[in-house]
């Protein structure tokens, strides 16, 4: 029998979530890595060292500004997007104009004009554009989605939404280049992406209005100064007082760290270990907004990047009863000296130490509360990281069914990510200048009512 032809892919940008879609498209009989493309031979090396453990072929490596010739020599039909959230257009739209399936990480990009040049090389083009929001695909959040589309409480009349980020993992988006907003568009961009478009899925509708304030409070030099947290050293590595800093990143302890940052330094200068406590940062790390949807649902969303346990809760308050999830992905934190990626979940690609657990309750009017089975997992982003690849490039057996397919379980479309980038701009421009913001404003067509 002959062999249906692979579907040739290009992974640009290949730090350390890139491992996820190289080593899944590699598992995948229909699916090629061809090509690589990143600005460090360093880090693509790496990768190629996962496609060999694969049993796949070297894929070429090629340097970020022969990416359009990339795309015609290695005759690419698919590229995996996941860069430096700012570099992220950069590639989608030569990509789309090339005829191209894109598979982008989320945030979809980070400014206005950019999502605009995404959206009009879509409609121009006609191609298909995905955003890799693994919280769809997460079998708890899924069960949200039913009971709330089922009417379990009536009609959703208010959300509130508390994202909290650990000493851990919310440090880590002040040690790398997320600490800069614009690369990353900060943690309501880069982070709280995934959760704007979380409730515009539960709620099925679109954001219209925006308040917030932030502010930068627990890490950044003036407030590690002001809580006595801050060591004086610039980055860890070699830096004698980080020894015994719980906030320092050991990259020379870590295999992984080690051989895609600390190795790669030498080709583009990237430092990944930075001090938390030191300048430059322009991002905020505790955030609070407001939100009204267009049918009338206002969430209240509130993320603080500095906590001693990780997780989040959302309430919905519904004209029958009111919906509680709690989900406490790591119950607290212990003081070690230099971090490495397996002391705890720097990423959420493994179950964090001191993992918790997920509850959901239903409370209906005049009626007792009722506790909703749940199938949790802490690893892979809450089970999500599996069924999304699935959804995007098919099953790892062909033979074999699953249960989040892109026709049971779309993906998220440029407009889910426009949405999504919609609520944490607005935002953004409300720490600015203190002024609510029609989302409309930021991203025409969106949000309109």
């Amino acid at each position: 029998m002959t062999r249906a032809p692979r579907h040739r892919a290009a992974v640009v940008g290949t730090g350390h979530r890139a491992q996820m879609f190289t080593r899944a498209l590699a598992a995948r009989p229909d699916h090629l890595v061809a090509a690589l493309c990143d600005p460090s031979p360093t880090r693509m090396a790496f990768h190629n060292r996962l496609l060999a453990a694969a049993g796949e072929p070297a894929a070429s490596v090629w340097e970020p500004e022969r990416f359009t010739e990339m795309l015609a020599e290695e005759d690419i039909d698919e590229v995996v997007v996941t860069t430096v959230d700012a570099e992220h257009d950069r590639y989608i739209v030569p990509a789309l104009k090339a005829g191209c399936r894109v598979v982008t990480e989320k945030p979809m990009t980070v400014d206005a004009d950019r999502c605009a040049r995404v959206l009009d090389t879509v409609r121009d083009t006609g191609n298909s554009l995905m955003v890799a929001f693994n919280y769809r695909f997460n079998p708890v959040h899924e069960k949200v989605r039913s009971l709330l589309a089922d009417g379990a409480i009536g009609e959703v009349l208010s959300v509130h939404f508390e994202w909290l980020l650990d000493v851990r993992h919310g440090a880590d988006y002040f040690r790398r280049w997320h600490r800069e907003k614009h690369n990353s568009g900060g943690l309501m961009v880069h982070k709280s992406s995934h959760h704007f478009d979380l409730v515009n899925w539960w709620l099925a509708d679109e954001p219209q209005e925006v308040f917030g304030y932030g502010r930068l409070g627990f890490y950044g030099r003036e407030a590690g100064e002001r809580h006595g947290l801050r060591r004086d050293y610039a980055r860890a590595h070699g830096a004698a007082p980080a020894a015994d800093d719980p906030f320092a990143l050991d990259l020379a302890a870590d295999d992984t760290l080690r051989a895609l940052y600390l190795d790669a330094e030498q080709d583009d200068g990237y430092v990944r270990d930075r001090n938390v406590f030191d300048g430059p940062v322009t991002i905020e790390d505790d955030m609070a907004v407001l939100v009204r949807h267009t049918r009338g649902t206002t969430m209240t969303y509130h993320l603080t990047a500095y906590s001693p346990w990780e997780g989040y809760r959302v309430m919905f308050n519904g004209s029958a009863g009111r919906l509680e999830l709690e989900v406490e992905e790591s119950r607290w934190q212990p003081p070690r000296s230099r971090i490495t990626s397996d002391s705890g979940a720097l990423h959420g690609d493994t179950a964090a130490e001191h993992a918790g657990g997920a509850r959901l309750t239903l409370r209906p009017l005049w009626r007792p509360p009722e506790e909703v089975p749940l199938v949790t997992a802490h690893e892979a982003h809450g089970g999500g990281d599996p069924r999304m690849l699935d959804a995007l490039f098919g099953p790892v057996d062909p033979q074999q069914p699953t249960d989040a397919d892109a026709t049971t379980h779309p993906t998220a479309t440029e407009r889910d990510g426009a949405l999504a980038l919609a609520v944490g701009l607005a935002a953004n421009r409300c720490f600015e200048t203190g002024r609510p913001v029609r989302v409309r404003e930021l991203v025409p067509g969106v949000g309109e009512g």
